[in-house]
């Protein structure tokens, strides 16, 4: 048995042509989808990536784990958890990982026989890298019972596809440097802006055209689904495509430009925490499934002991994959065979790095409650009617007290629920160590002799760039 995991970073569920874009993003993704099964509401129930893989591998939400953040210091997995891959390998898999994340955290390397770090010199990592990193392992592993997890950045910022994938997103006779475009304005005098210069906009030089970076990301994902058509060729070469259990998805997604979010990642809107989920395992899965029901990331760590425990050779020691503790996911299988919608009525949402805030959202609304807006503006309570206003834009807060009252009510006593008299560690967070991504943007102001507090009072992108400016021409 042959089971291949992928995380697509930073890859929102809406730019797939399978779940609706009218772009030419994705036809190798659609290709696979239509070959098997597409979760069309898959949530990231907690973000961003180190939260979100966290769950992924353990079956249990950052609640139980206490992985609620991204970037803290704070943040620890005890080995007494139990980990996917580790179970995976103790039951006789093979276990491969063509990865970065032990960069973040130890943890992500735990239980794999072969942990191929993709990262170089170079920050960034290319999908190429990925592919010729991983198109080897799995010819030289194809008569394993192997899991294999690939890890796959090219959707991330800074978005820097090749030329030649610009062409088919943005209109050749726009300029994406023209001195009359104001769009970008909100995002360069946006509070964040030191960081996502450093981050971002110094290697795409002076963009004034804010649509010419959405653009770049729908490049970016085009250029992904070649890598992916590789990676696929490569099953079929090697004959085992029909006997692997294909599984792709987003860690989460991102906001272009929604919610004063600027080609990033934070906030519980569905830009964000919807992301694509995609199994093809021939034979296995119906071909052209849709399950419209309500998943998580949690999900795949039941879901794939069941399938496992289902197909398994001999060799492999079923009772290892037992599960030692109750997960928070629950198998797809059910909702796979349509004997079920989904695994949740509703889904409790989470995030703690840019900013610190939780919420439910059920088929017609969400409710967020932020508890820290970090260098962004957002009133105590938000609630949204999706039905009426699926983009989020009317805080119906105020219009509907007693819906968000009764969903406040319903958030406190699952986050109770959940913690069992233990402390919050998102509180804990907040209160002990400040969010992830402040301390980053102000190691970055302190640089020019900044303070948070007087850059938030101020935040003038003529006043950074000068003082940074400043300290450059002193250090030369």
């Amino acid at each position: 048995m042959k089971i291949v995991m992928v995380s697509l970073d930073t890859l929102r569920a809406d730019r797939l042509g399978c779940c609706g874009y009218g772009k030419p993003t994705s036809p190798h993704l659609d290709k696979i989808a239509s070959e098997g099964v597409l979760m069309e509401r898959a949530y990231a129930a907690d973000i961003p990536t180190e939260a979100a893989h966290s769950a992924i591998f353990t079956g249990c939400i950052g609640l139980t784990t206490g992985i609620v953040s991204h970037g803290s210091e704070l943040a620890y997995l005890p080995k007494s958890v139990e980990w996917l891959p580790s179970k995976l390998k103790t039951a006789g898999f093979v276990t491969g990982a063509v990865d970065n994340l032990y960069n973040l955290k130890e943890w992500f390397a735990r239980g794999y026989r072969y942990y191929i770090n993709s990262s170089g010199k170079k920050r960034w990592i290319d999908g190429r890298t990925v592919n010729e990193l991983a198109l080897p392992w799995i010819r030289e592993h194809k008569d394993d019972d192997f899991f294999l997890f690939l890890h796959y950045w090219d959707a991330h910022t800074p978005y820097l596809p090749p030329k030649d994938y610009i062409a088919p997103f943005y209109d050749k006779e726009s300029d994406p440097y023209a001195s009359g475009n104001t769009s970008m304005e909100r995002a360069y005098s946006h509070p964040a802006y030191p960081f996502f210069k450093h981050h971002h906009y110094k290697r795409l030089g002076p963009v004034t055209d804010a649509a010419y970076i959405s653009a770049l990301y729908d490049a970016e994902i085009r250029y992904l689904d070649d890598r992916l058509r590789e990676l696929d060729d490569c099953l079929s070469e090697a004959g085992i495509r029909d006997d692997t259990l294909l599984i792709l998805f987003g860690d989460h997604g991102e906001s272009l430009t929604e919610h004063d979010i600027y080609w990033d990642h934070c906030g519980l809107y569905e830009p964000t925490v919807h992301v694509p989920l995609i199994m093809r395992w021939p034979g296995r899965i119906p071909a052209s499934r849709r399950v419209r029901g309500f998943v998580q990331h949690a999900d795949l760590m039941p879901t794939l002991l069941e399938a496992i425990a289902a197909e398994a050779p001999a060799e492999i020691d079923g009772a290892a994959l037992r599960p030692a503790s109750e997960y928070d996911g629950r198998s797809l299988w059910p909702a796979i065979r349509g004997e079920a919608e989904g695994t949740l009525d509703e889904v409790y949402l989470s995030e703690c790095a840019w900013q610190a805030a939780r919420a439910v959202r059920n088929e017609q609304f969400k409710l967020i409650r932020n508890y820290d807006t970090g260098p962004f503006r957002r009133p105590a309570v938000e609630l949204y009617d999706l039905q009426r206003d699926p983009e989020e834009r009317y805080n119906a807060a105020e219009a509907f007290p007693q819906i968000a009252e009764a969903m406040e009510r319903r958030l406190d006593a699952f986050v109770a629920g959940k913690l069992s008299g233990r402390p919050d560690p998102m509180m804990v967070q907040i209160r002990e160590a400040q969010l992830p991504f402040r301390r980053r943007i102000e190691s970055i102001l302190g640089a020019v002799g900044l303070t948070w507090e007087s850059w938030i009072a101020n935040p003038q992108r003529e006043r950074y760039d000068a003082l940074e400016e400043a300290l450059a021409r002193k250090l030369e």
